[in-house]
């Protein structure tokens, strides 16, 4: 049996009182924080600022010892890895989109700066492509299954994508399945039977007025999926 676990996504957070909202989230029950890392683009060029980069990391480490779990939407993830684990980053998750040439690398570099690798799809991706990061000497340690396009929060939850879960849980029974896109009281039960048990929401949970409760339900409803 795998464990829940809430991750309530930063994105949706205040910005301006990052520290007091990772805060307020833990006293509420959240299990992880999950930090998007997106490139901003400029006239259609990357450029090499993002949204929430390993500054912000370190200077949230600062005030909590929640496990901060980052998900890099980037093409170059191997650039940031030091920098990351010297940030203090829990968790580092890379796109298999951009990592097929060298993810074994990258797994091994993720590990040696003492943080958890996941391996991300997109929607339009086929699971097989994460198997044998799985199956691998060295293999990743959680699969997030986008079910929405990455770069906005507030987006629908793509149902179709809970295939994608099913056959990885069938495959793999002790395996952290992250989903990430439209998770909410509304969705929550269809993703958990087939599988998923960890859980990031964002407006779902920031968004109500009760957040505490919003936390509780996702929980309650992983748990009784395991059961």
């Amino acid at each position: 049996m795998v464990e829940a676990k809430i991750a309530p996504s930063m994105l949706s957070s205040d910005f301006a009182n990052l520290a007091s909202e990772a805060e307020r989230m833990v006293s509420f029950g959240a299990d992880w924080l999950h930090m998007d890392i997106m490139l901003i683009i400029v006239c259609s060029h990357f450029v090499p600022n993002l949204t929430i980069g390993a500054p912000v990391i370190e200077s949230l480490r600062k005030h909590t010892k929640a496990y901060l779990d980052c998900h890099l939407m980037v093409t170059n993830p191997l650039d940031y890895v030091d920098q990351f684990g010297k940030a203090g980053a829990s968790g580092f998750t890379f796109h298999v989109e951009v990592s097929k040439d060298n993810w074994l690398e990258l797994v091994t570099r993720i590990k040696s700066k003492g943080m958890r690798p996941g391996v991300a799809l997109k929607p339009g991706t086929p699971v097989e492509e994460v198997y044998p990061l799985v199956e691998g000497e060295n293999p990743v340690e959680m699969v997030l299954v986008m079910t929405m396009e990455p770069g906005f929060g507030g987006q629908k939850f793509m149902p179709d994508m809970m295939d994608k879960v099913r056959k990885l849980r069938e495959k793999y029974p002790k395996l952290d399945i992250e989903v990430d896109g439209g998770l909410g009281p509304s969705t929550i039960d269809v993703a958990a039977a087939v599988g998923a048990n960890c859980i990031v929401a964002g407006s779902s949970v920031f968004g109500a007025p009760e957040p505490a409760q919003v936390i509780s339900l996702l929980r309650t409803s992983v748990d009784k999926a395991n059961k």
